[in-house]
């Protein structure tokens, strides 16, 4: 059976992602890696390791000796926080992907995972279902990055032959780990103070319109992605990926259909000029005709599902 390596592992993705493909895989076959010292309570059944993508030689001679056939790179720092920190931002963004892309270059690892953001898109973008090639103008940092990692990864694979697959995720959620500084967080942050106060805060305005996805289908986009046939994986920049477009005051709306109590106002701060440059919906019409792609929660189910098990004691 062959051996898995998720670094990022502590992350809202990486969680879930080891979750399920340790459920696919078997428990020890997927090693969880993060820059913690400790591994999250729900990875303990499983083997993990303290990684700093930043420390090169550790991570090259991890690999080297484990020989892992996929690793998936999800170690990054997410839009808003990295606002606040773009030197650092960039640094771990980027070096961490070039030392995976060069080990698989020099025959280390089969497959690499990498994820890109809606935000390569910018203001300048066509906002309403923005095409898989459009203009790619980003305003932030994190942006940046991603559309630099893009070309590098798509570079590495015309010029070295390097598997290497990606998709451009929308705003996550879910339930299994907490907001870790995206600028769609507060799509997550709004179910832990509706069962725990009844109100919430928005820090976008009531009708800012971002691209959503249940992290259940992301995380099954992910992998039917790395399952998929060498030959229909004909995007190696990365896919676009939809789910749900909603704004704060939709969301809003459908948990007062379950908490007819909840309330909401709203507090724009610098994320809304971050959500602004970004796109309303996403056509994903290459990712269905390539790999098969299909979502399947809509917005009400989404709703359901997280106010039933989100755990508002976890809020600090």
């Amino acid at each position: 059976m062959k051996k898995i390596l998720v670094i990022g592992a502590g992350g809202q993705i990486g969680t879930e992602l080891v979750l399920e493909l340790r459920k696919r895989h078997g428990v020890n076959q997927v090693i969880a890696a993060d820059v913690k010292e400790e591994c999250t309570d729900a990875l303990k059944d499983g083997p993990y390791v303290k990684m700093d993508v930043l420390d090169k030689e550790h991570v090259q001679e991890f690999i080297k000796k484990e020989q892992p056939e996929d690793v998936y790179l999800l170690a990054a720092l997410l839009s808003a926080t990295a606002e606040k920190h773009p030197e650092f931002a960039w640094k771990l963004n980027m070096e961490g992907l070039f030392t995976i892309l060069d080990l698989a270059k020099e025959g280390h690892i089969k497959k690499i995972f990498w994820p890109s953001s809606i935000a390569v898109f910018g203001p300048t973008t066509p906002r309403v279902q923005t095409p898989q090639y459009t203009i790619m103008e980003p305003t932030t940092v994190y942006g940046i990055s991603k559309l630099a990692g893009e070309r590098w990864c798509e570079y590495y694979f015309n010029k070295f032959g390097v598997d290497v697959r990606s998709i451009r995720y929308p705003g996550l959620i879910s339930y299994t780990s907490l907001p870790g500084g995206g600028t769609t967080d507060y799509a997550v942050d709004i179910f832990y103070h509706a069962k725990k106060s009844g109100e919430y805060t928005s820090f976008l305005t009531n009708d800012s319109a971002l691209p959503m996805m249940y992290m259940e289908d992301a995380i099954r986009a992910t992998i039917e992605l790395m399952d998929a046939p060498k030959e229909q994986v004909k995007i190696r920049s990365s896919y676009n990926l939809a789910g749900i477009s909603f704004t704060p005051e939709d969301l809003a709306l459908a948990i007062k259909e379950i908490i007819p109590i909840f309330k909401i106002k709203y507090e724009p701060d610098f994320r809304q000029d971050i959500a602004n440059s970004w796109p309303d919906s996403i056509d994903d019409s290459a990712a269905k005709q390539d790999w098969g792609w299909k979502e399947k929660y809509d917005l009400k189910a989404m709703v359901q599902t997280m106010l039933k098990n989100v755990d508002p004691s976890k809020l600090i």
